[in-house]
């Protein structure tokens, strides 16, 4: 399985002989490939599988030539991946994670205030999209003039990426451009989407591809599973999206993932997070890392480096050879699990507490909080050499997830679930970390949302999962740093979508700034 994730990803050398220049703006349409596309193919059958290889790439790296390479402008090529940007926007803006280094514009993600246009994190984002966008959209317009082996998998597969590109825009920004098929290469600005109709698009394409996707695909990439999850969590946040709800259709493909999809649950919790997570049962979709031919200092090796310092902490032990001492854990992730010091939950002991302190008075200060332990570098099986970069693939979806989606689902009220099967799903997610079965009288919508915290922290859902459940914004929850004070304070609705980059609003007129962002 290694050798299976490392071979596609090498794949992206056919790819990068057409890669241009990084974009220069966010709404940049440039092609990752000219009219050379027919000759290529005739050369080269497996070209077709390098260039979209090269697309599933844009979200585990940050460009084509190693580590110090980026897709899209930026100062420090590390910062700009697709990952460590989903983790910045998600964790760091919400109770789970702090970071303490102080770069510019990343004290506003973790102390949630002070929010502008001009943040470079809420850019990268969005560059990132707006990167990934339009080339899987050319790569999609070149491939419907082919008649390739898999070019309708491919296109299929393409199609994917885009809409999954596309969520974290209707996830984090609220609106956008859309690029299709139909007006790519549209001289002049395009006009603004909505939060509906990227919303309404991305299903659509989802729907369409659902049965074109194979019921199993080469380890990596799509297939209906992922799509179907995708679709899960489009809906599941349906009514943040659009105001109307759609618990009933979430359920019905989450249903479809957990019951057609042949994934188990992982029998060691941490399997799904170290270094050879490839051969876990639970991960529906990853996002490859390798610390050889796929370095980056944007996907795992910033969630497993970042939490690593040799001051406190032995390096070796969690595969790594560096420790960058950035991120730690707030109470409010680890107080979830009661006393972390006797806790049976196998996920309540992923923390490190030895020469750090249990409150956060200082989110600068490296001892203040316990850092994750979660992801790491180190085989869970068998033995592992430690690296500087990571080997742990991301799971972006996995089982688990699955089965609280489909628990929240049912407590909503969605009909074609049962209680009782919810209550099963969750019971299972729980006693394989050791933790304690619960009644249906327990299963409320609070217990959800501080369960789906314990097993999927760290993981780049918990801000949108506490906007779905009203915990995010105003001051009925407060946790560490909120609103940039020690005990948490109210923020204002407002935080609920991040501002649109200044540098998009000046590339395309029609794009206008969120409301309450200057």
């Amino acid at each position: 399985m290694k050798n299976m994730k490392t071979n596609f990803r090498k794949l992206t050398v056919v790819a990068i002989l057409f890669v241009m220049a990084s974009c220069s703006s966010e709404l940049d349409q440039k092609p990752l490939i000219g009219d050379t596309l027919d000759n290529l193919l005739q050369n080269n059958p497996g070209a077709a599988k390098g260039l979209v290889s090269k697309m599933y790439a844009t979200f585990a790296l940050t460009g084509p030539s190693g580590p110090g390479s980026s897709d899209i402008v930026s100062n420090d090529a590390g910062e700009t991946g697709f990952l460590r940007g989903i983790i910045n926007l998600q964790d760091f803006t919400a109770d789970d994670m702090k970071n303490r280094w102080g770069d510019d514009g990343l004290d506003q993600l973790t102390t949630t205030s002070n929010w502008t246009q001009n943040n470079k994190f809420f850019r990268y984002l969005f560059d990132r999209v707006y990167y990934t966008v339009p080339q899987t959209t050319n790569l999609i317009v070149a491939l419907n003039q082919t008649s390739g082996p898999d070019k309708e998998l491919y296109i299929s597969e393409l199609r994917f990426l885009r809409s999954l590109a596309y969520y974290y825009m209707i996830d984090c920004f609220g609106k956008g451009v859309l690029i299709t098929t139909e007006n790519y290469g549209t001289t002049g600005a395009l006009p603004e989407a909505s939060r509906t109709e990227l919303f309404n698009y991305v299903e659509s394409e989802l729907l369409a591809i659902e049965s074109t996707l194979p019921d199993h695909n080469e380890y990596g990439r799509a297939n209906k599973s992922a799509a179907r999850m995708l679709l899960a969590r489009l809906y599941l946040n349906a009514v943040v999206y659009t105001g109307t709800a759609r618990y009933n259709d979430a359920l019905t493909y989450v249903n479809k993932v957990i019951t057609e999809g042949g994934y188990t649950l992982a029998p060691n919790f941490v399997h799904n997070f170290s270094a050879d997570n490839n051969t876990s049962p639970e991960i529906i979709f990853p996002l490859i890392a390798d610390a050889v031919s796929s370095q980056s200092y944007g996907n795992t090796t910033y969630l497993v480096n970042g939490n690593l310092n040799s001051e406190t902490m032995p390096l070796s032990f969690f595969g790594a050879t560096d420790g960058w001492g950035g991120h730690r854990a707030t109470k409010a992730w680890y107080n979830l699990y009661g006393d972390i010091t006797t806790t049976p939950d196998v996920r309540g002991q992923l923390f490190w507490t030895a020469g750090h302190t249990f409150e956060m008075t200082d989110y600068k200060v490296w001892t203040n909080g316990y850092p994750s332990v979660k992801f790491r570098n180190s085989n869970a099986t068998g033995p592992s050499t430690p690296t500087s970069f990571s080997n742990t693939d991301f799971p972006l979806f996995r089982l688990a997830d699955a089965y609280l989606m489909y628990a929240e689902c049912v407590v909503r009220g969605a009909t074609g679930g049962s209680a009782s099967q919810a209550l099963s799903y969750v019971n299972e997610v729980r006693n394989r970390s050791n933790a304690t079965s619960i009644l249906q009288a327990d299963l409320t919508l609070d217990f959800i949302l501080d369960e789906r915290g314990r097993e999927l922290n760290f993981e780049g859902v918990r801000r949108t999962d506490l906007i779905r459940f009203g915990k995010f914004t105003g001051g009925s929850y407060l946790w560490p740093w909120k609103g940039n004070t020690l005990n948490g304070t109210s923020i204002p609705d407002t935080y609920n979508v991040f501002p649109i980059p200044l540098t998009a609003l000046d590339a395309n007129p029609n794009l206008t700034q969120n409301p309450g962002y200057n």
